[in-house]
């Protein structure tokens, strides 16, 4: 059951696609109260009571304990202490043995959440705005909690299948020979590779929608040559247009009005990347026709795939915020700074970046009405993506896409995926990588992942290694860094080989991780999920905070602390582990449930696969385009028969359906493995 509470005078988000009556009456779970603008909602806690959500956020996957925010930020400096990352994802579940419910806070502007910060018993949600609509759902477990939101909000993004392929990236590629040197030693070295993301260095001047002409002369011919090589491009595109005569986004930009303006009518101007910019005001349908049509030239030139960037927006500085700074600093010119002033000039040059002031200068249309900045933020990513995927549809009709965002909303998840933004290299950023999947999956948010072996700092060969392997069952496996830090592509490791095998474990793995995909996002499921959905009744479960289920039938628990030769795991039943090395090399060892130290090296980790149930290993191949699932190994304990639904489509088609793509197989009574021969899935 799904119920909608109405608030002040809430604008249409676009985060539901379910169209319900206004509740009256009070709200169930909530005391509520109006203070001035904001709306508080207040929900006591029992000790035992476990909250699910926020989708991609610090801390665990229990959000409980800790003090939110949604705010997009751009902050990549994902610590602790961090109350809001890129992404707002106002979807919470509370969980104890008597009480089960989920709550979806449909409001575009800044919401608080004290999941028992102030108070351990309490949980109080602010909205700052008041003018929201408020879903409360109810039903008779926490997978169908999951699956009457994804009714509410629609069916999670579709990417093709190429897109489940390893990923090379790198800020600092900057021509067609780096791009191709990258490839060549990947291919030479026979490390599995599907796509290359080109970053800002690609661009002139790092404006949007352009490429150097000496660096890639001809970017057609290039884009055709890397393809025949089973490799896509993958460039970058910022949320910012350069404020510049005869750049021709901007002119079309300026004549069709589409830019965000400020209350005097004229354009809010801020700089990133490429310097002072403009930027599209993507809440309207016109400005997201013509922004989507600027990628055109890009995919003529044959790209099928982006990501988009700075979208929360970032802003790296105002003409308005820069002169506040340096009038602080003229006024205390020549001085001996006392330590109020010291603090206040440094606070002050450190504010000019994404400075709130900034946020309330400009202003959307909306429904005809001027609204400001601050009192929507959050939908200004999910309007970008939303452009990128249109633009991209009116293109290639029929036809999926690749496309990931680093700032989202609720809604965004049907248009395209996310990656975890701009971490570093550190053991605890692999662990919260891995924390952030389940209540990002619970928002919609199935095709994401993070910066494998990290963004910032410079990597290890260890941590690398082990990201790795989180990347192995992650639908977007992307290794990604930082200008200035270690170059960290897999072959310039002295332990190569060992990463370059753990890679090969992923695409003999495809046919399994594809298939859970396409029918988690086509029956509205969940790829990753706390151990709490599947053993709500088993306490030791459900307080477990490193360990996931996958798919339907297994269970991950990978390693994240530095220099670990192994790893404690809880099994909630009798489940076979297959210790993976590569593709071609694993164990397999049947064990029971409760509490067991297992022995991982570095090259080595873990999946186990609940007694019962059997899933498809196939060879694997050096690209998606050389994976067959004809001839299979079905991996499992079975006692008397297992049932696998395998998924098997075109991959590319955007017709798509469980009917007519699904392969039954059904595993007798064996052991460990049988062989399985199929129809050819092509």
């Amino acid at each position: 059951m799904i119920r909608r509470y109405s608030f002040g005078t809430p604008c249409d988000t676009g985060a539901v696609v379910l169209s319900l009556p206004e509740e009256k009456g009070k709200m169930p779970y909530f005391d509520v109260r109006r203070e001035g603008e904001k709306v508080l909602f207040r929900t006591q806690l029992t000790e035992e009571e476990t909250v699910f959500g926020l989708g991609e956020n610090v801390r665990g996957i229990n959000k409980r304990g800790h003090r939110y925010r949604s705010w997009n930020s751009d902050d990549f400096n994902h610590t602790e202490d961090r109350q809001s990352i890129y992404a707002s994802h106002n979807l919470l579940v509370f969980f104890r043995p008597d009480r089960l419910f989920g709550v979806y806070f449909d409001d575009p502007g800044l919401v608080i959440y004290d999941l028992g910060d102030a108070r351990r018993d309490t949980a109080e949600i602010v909205s700052e705005n008041g003018d929201l609509n408020v879903y409360l759902l109810e039903g008779a477990d926490l997978k169908e909690i999951a699956k009457l939101f994804r009714g509410l909000t629609g069916r999670s993004y579709l990417p093709p299948e190429w897109a489940f392929g390893y990923i090379q990236s790198r800020w600092g590629y900057a021509s067609e020979r780096e791009v191709r040197a990258v490839a060549e030693e990947h291919r030479k070295r026979h490390i599995p590779l599907d796509g290359i993301c080109m970053d800002i260095d690609y661009m002139e001047g790092y404006r949007n929608f352009t490429w150097k002409k000496d660096a890639f002369p001809d970017l057609k011919a290039f884009v055709r040559s890397m393809k025949e090589e089973h490799i896509r491009l993958i460039p970058i595109i910022d949320a910012g247009i350069k404020t510049e005569e005869g750049y021709g986004p901007y002119d079309s930009g300026k004549e069709g009005g589409f830019f965000c303006k400020k209350a005097d009518g004229t354009d809010f101007v801020a700089a990133v990347w490429p310097g002072r910019c403009c930027f599209p005001d993507f809440l309207r349908e016109d400005a997201r026709k013509w922004f989507g049509d600027l990628y055109r030239p890009l995919l003529e030139a044959g790209i099928e795939g982006f990501w988009n960037d700075m979208n929360e927006p970032a802003l790296f500085y105002s003409d308005e915020t820069l002169a506040q700074a340096f009038a602080l600093a003229e006024t205390l010119k020549g001085k001996e700074l006392d330590l109020s002033e010291n603090w206040a000039i440094k606070d002050a040059f450190n504010a000019v970046a994404n400075n709130p002031e900034d946020y309330r200068r400009f202003y959307h249309v909306m429904d005809g009405r001027n609204v400001r900045h601050d009192k929507v933020h959050n939908l200004y990513g999910a309007g970008m993506t939303r452009a990128s995927a249109d633009g991209m549809r009116r293109f290639r009709p029929g036809e999926r896409y690749l496309l990931f965002s680093r700032s989202s909303f609720v809604g965004a998840h049907r248009d395209g995926g996310v990656w975890q933004g701009d971490n570093f290299s550190w053991w605890s950023h692999l662990k919260m990588a891995m924390q952030m999947l389940p209540n990002m999956n619970l928002c919609g948010f199935l095709f994401c992942g993070c910066d494998l072996g990290g963004f910032g700092c410079s990597t290890t060969e260890d941590l690398l290694e082990r990201f790795l392997q989180l990347g192995v069952f992650t639908p977007l496996m992307r290794n990604h860094s930082a200008l200035h830090t270690r170059e960290q592509e897999i072959y310039r490791f002295s332990i190569w080989e060992t990463m370059r095998d753990t890679v090969t474990v992923r695409y003999a793995l495809l046919p399994y991780l594809y298939s859970e995909y396409m029918k988690a996002a086509l029956t509205d499921s969940m790829l990753f999920r706390p151990l709490a959905f599947d053993y709500p009744e088993d306490r030791r479960a459900v307080r477990t905070e490193d360990q996931l289920m996958l798919g339907g039938e297994c269970m991950i628990a990978p390693v994240y602390e530095q220099n670990a030769e192994g790893r404690y795991v809880y099994l909630p039943e009798d489940m076979l582990m297959i210790r993976f090395r590569s593709a071609q090399d694993y164990d397999l060892i049947p064990m029971e449930k409760g509490d067991h130290y297992i022995s991982l090296g570095l090259g080595e980790f873990p999946l186990f696969v609940r007694n019962g149930h059997a899933v498809p290993l196939c060879r694997g191949g050096e690209n998606v385009d050389e994976i067959k699932t004809d001839r299979l190994k079905m991996i499992g304990k079975v006692e008397n028969e297992a049932v696998y639904d395998l998924y098997r489509d075109d991959g590319i088609s955007e017709k798509v359906g469980m009917d007519g793509n699904i392969t039954r197989i059904r595993v007798g009574k064996q052991e460990l493995v049988s062989d399985i021969e199929l129809k050819p899935d092509r």
